[in-house]
């Protein structure tokens, strides 16, 4: 080998260990950024047998970075459901605290129970009006925490819908510099690097798959099948809910005009994971269904305590006027209590009949002896006076008493509420407060499950693309002994031309 030919060996490996170097730096900074992959410098020996760095590769897993996104997507759907179960738990609150509707049906129950004891005491007649205040106040709040719930549900959707297109955006540009840069042979390691931050990012709101074509260029699809991006984003939308009471309908997610959210809002190609479809499970099924459970509470309430007309003869049957509890503005005409599942929103405005309250101008006394429907209606009072007393016996309890039998008997409940279909109503309630803690059991053990499995896949592409330190520190000192061996034959070509100039002259 000529003494050219090794300064020429010598000052490539330099600039061969100058590039590794600073592929090393590149590693070394990004070890800590979970979106990094390892550099690598792909060296090649030329003419003369000189080196040369040809290109820099980065280090990927493709299967596992798919399942990464997958699971990223399923956890995130997992705690958007999480989230708004334990919201709605508030309506339960502490078993121990007696707050729910079950407890407090159980409390009015216990109240009747005693003033069936002592008719005749107004402490008793009071403790069942106060109880009965309680579980409505209870349906009513119940009702608007529901709502609530519906409408932050709504709000994520909003913004996560938001996040998509603003990542969209960045995609784009983001893969047009990896296809200019794969077109000229551009080192776009860092660029794919983005490009994956950009879709774990993305795959916190949406399920995503996606396809790489010729020259990096990358298309992506929901996880339902529809185009989220191709050479351009699409257009997502959803126009926000700002209210959504009982019985309303939230609006649909839109991907290039496909609705993509739950198949009750006519989505064809529904989205399957990710926080947007979390809070889509949220508003548009359980939190409705949970409203269709305390509305059935409110109805049978009503039903329950319902007063007859006590001068139709069997077997006609009496004509029916809502009793102590009534709904809306006024007392509205009984009929539709009796059909289950067409009372929607019940729950928010149950309330007392005034006419019972003291408090507003009633009578306490006509829970025992019947006519708070109407006190000027003679045909509804239960307890009536015998001439020439003007008013029924103090001891009268067959009113209270047929008030616990329509507590303790059974009744069809709307099975769309998918809580007990017939039950007793104390046994409904309870089966509405079983039905949301399995929901919320089942969702938390997923929300477990899918955590630990992100972690593992994240832990598992770390470990085949990301950074170990000690490997590169290791890589360094070989770079090291390299550069000095390198520098050595330098200075060794360097003394013999010398000494070949010297003996020239």
């Amino acid at each position: 080998m000529s003494l050219s030919s090794a300064l020429n060996v010598a000052q490539s490996s330099l600039a061969a260990t100058s590039l590794q170097t600073s592929i090393i730096s590149r590693n070394v900074a990004g070890a800590n950024d979970p979106n990094f992959g390892r550099k690598a410098g792909l060296q090649v020996t030329t003419y003369g047998g000189a080196v040369k760095i040809a290109s820099i590769g980065r280090a990927m897993d493709a299967v596992l970075f798919t399942n990464k996104l997958n699971a990223t997507s399923a956890t995130a759907s997992q705690k958007a459901i999480v989230d708004g179960l334990d919201r709605l738990e508030a309506t339960i609150n502490d078993p121990e605290l007696n707050q729910s509707l079950s407890a407090k049906l159980g409390a009015l129950t216990n109240a009747l129970q005693q003033y069936g004891v002592t008719p005749d005491d107004p402490l008793a007649a009071q403790e069942v009006l106060t109880r009965a205040n309680d579980i409505a106040a209870a349906l009513n709040q119940a009702s608007g925490t529901i709502s609530e719930v519906r409408k932050l549900a709504d709000a994520d959707m909003a913004s996560g819908v938001e996040r998509v297109n603003r990542l969209l955006g960045e995609f784009e540009t983001n893969n047009q510099e990896i296809i200019k840069g794969t077109k000229s042979n551009r080192d776009i390691t860092d660029l794919l690097d983005t490009r994956d931050r950009i879709l774990s990012e993305l795959s916190e709101e949406i399920g995503i798959s996606t396809a790489t074509r010729g020259d990096n260029d990358m298309v992506i699809y929901t996880d339902g099948g529809v185009t989220l991006f191709e050479t351009v984003p699409r257009s997502v939308t959803m126009t926000p809910s700002y209210a959504l009471g009982p019985g309303s309908v939230g609006a649909s997610v839109f991907v290039d005009g496909v609705p993509v959210t739950g198949a009750s809002n006519g989505a064809i190609m529904p989205i399957k994971s990710g926080k947007i479809y979390g809070a889509s499970v949220i508003r548009d099924d359980i939190a409705v269904t949970y409203q269709k459970q305390v509305d059935e509470i409110a109805r049978g309430l009503i039903d329950a305590f319902a007063e007859a007309d006590q001068s139709v003869v069997p077997p006609a049957v009496p004509a029916r006027q809502a009793g102590l509890f009534i709904y809306g503005a006024v007392a509205t005409p009984y009929a539709p209590m009796g059909v289950p599942g067409v009372t929607a929103g019940l729950a928010a405005t149950i309330r007392i009949n005034p006419n019972a309250d003291p408090a507003q101008g009633g009578d306490l006394d006509r829970l025992r002896d019947g006519g708070i429907s109407d006190p000027t209606d003679p045909d509804y009072v239960y307890n009536t006076p015998v001439p020439p007393a003007t008013s029924g016996p103090a001891g009268f309890s067959d009113r209270i008493q047929g008030l616990l039998d329509e507590l303790a008997a059974q009744r069809s409940f709307d099975p769309a509420a998918k809580a007990d279909p017939s039950n007793s109503l104390v046994g409904f309630a309870s089966s509405s407060v079983g039905w949301l803690e399995a929901q919320r059991q089942t969702a938390t053990t997923s929300l477990g499950y899918e955590s630990a499995l992100l972690q593992r896949t994240t832990e598992s592409l770390s470990n085949a693309t990301g950074v170990n330190i000690d490997e590169e520190m290791t890589l360094m000192m070989e770079l090291e002994r390299s550069y000095a061996a390198s520098s050595n034959l330098i200075s060794t070509v360097d003394r013999m031309l010398e000494a070949l100039l010297q003996a020239a002259n």
